[in-house]
């Protein structure tokens, strides 16, 4: 048997919005990576523009979901606390081997080691 679901029109707009607002904020993070000069001014629009859309991508994911089934659905949380978690690491050893690479290639712009002698 195929069921046929028709969902209330708030949740189709709602979903709608959180996914458009969700491409909105790749673009935004694909435009900061083209516009800035070095790697470590690249780093970060992405990072921030995919975890925000990620957390939209995941909203309507839920909203769409609970209202088709007419219960909470809850597991696509999974994906952006997943995330919330993964991409500051990933980024932080990013800038490291980015800051090892340019003191390995002699440039004097970075700043010096921590040393711990105090």
């Amino acid at each position: 048997m195929n069921s046929l679901h028709v969902l209330p029109f708030w949740v189709e707009a709602l979903t709608a919005l959180l996914l458009v607002a969700s491409s909105l904020f790749a673009l935004i993070g694909a435009l900061g990576l083209v516009r800035m000069k070095d790697f470590f001014q690249r780093m970060h629009p992405p990072a921030l523009a995919s975890t925000i859309g990620a957390w939209c991508v995941a909203l309507a994911s839920i909203v769409y979901f609970s209202a088709l089934n007419e219960g909470p659905v809850l597991h696509a949380w999974l994906i952006p606390i997943l995330l919330a978690i993964t991409v500051p690491v990933t980024t932080l050893l990013l800038a490291r081997t980015g800051l090892f690479r340019k003191r390995m290639a002699g440039d004097q712009d970075v700043p010096p080691e921590v040393s711990e002698e105090g």
